[in-house]
């Protein structure tokens, strides 16, 4: 079974509703490969097909991000970026003055998750997360 079915069966079996659109929604953002704005989701289920509207877009990209199917990021200035978790976890270093993001490896988090989990018996959601800065380049 593909990605966007295993989605959208255990959406099926949560109680949500899955309409054409849902799908539609389901199947761009697991087939991207990349990060993914909600708009550019909307832009490609446009040319598939014509009843739906961008809040349509955002209720199922709210549902997939609050039931863990996807993880939603902000890339500076209001730039909302998604993936599904299978995209694989890693840290987005965005610079304040050029907007360049640079992946980084999250296992440099690794020691960070274990000290908060330790000392507040918080479990962070480490796998997906955006740290501004200012990247070498523009620091030279």
């Amino acid at each position: 079974m593909s990605h966007c079915n295993t989605i959208i069966d255990t959406l099926r079996q949560r109680g949500y509703r899955i309409t054409p659109q849902r799908e539609i929604v389901v199947d761009i953002l697991a087939h991207a490969g990349r990060h993914i704005t909600a708009e550019e989701i909307f832009d490609q289920m446009q040319k598939r097909i014509r009843v739906t509207n961008l809040s349509t877009v955002y209720r199922t990209l709210d549902v997939l991000w609050e039931e863990g199917f996807a993880c939603r990021n902000d890339l500076s200035e209001g730039k909302t970026v998604y993936a599904t978790h299978q995209h694989g976890p890693h840290i987005h270093l965005v610079c304040r003055r050029c907007d360049a993001v640079l992946d980084a490896n999250s296992q440099v988090l690794d020691a960070m998750g274990e000290e908060i989990r330790s000392r507040y018996g918080f479990d962070a959601d480490l796998q997906h997360l955006s740290i501004f800065g200012i990247c070498a380049d523009c620091s030279a």
